[in-house]
């Protein structure tokens, strides 16, 4: 299991399409990688890949969906009273 190379939450799911993998992290950053990597490849292609300039932005994309889910409207939807709302995909 990998964790987000940006906040550290843990990785919930891999999804594979198309002949690319998906790591799903709880934060809900969802980097693309290649499905033949190791763990320990795919540890050090995480620290890489999202360091300097890029890694700028994609810890910015990482905080701004940490705020939606915990804080934005994200946590108003997850946490209101009632039944669940309406699955939108």
């Amino acid at each position: 299991m990998q964790q987000c190379p940006f906040c550290g939450a843990p990785e919930t799911d891999r999804i594979d399409l198309e002949g690319s993998r998906y790591l799903v992290f709880r934060c809900m950053f969802t980097p693309r990688v290649d499905p033949g990597l190791d763990e320990s490849a795919l540890g050090q292609h995480l620290s890489s890949a999202f360091n300097g300039p890029s890694g700028e932005y994609f810890r910015g994309v990482c905080d701004r969906l940490h705020l939606h889910v915990t804080k934005g409207e994200g946590a108003r939807v997850l946490t209101a009273p009632g039944p669940a709302p309406p699955n939108r995909l």
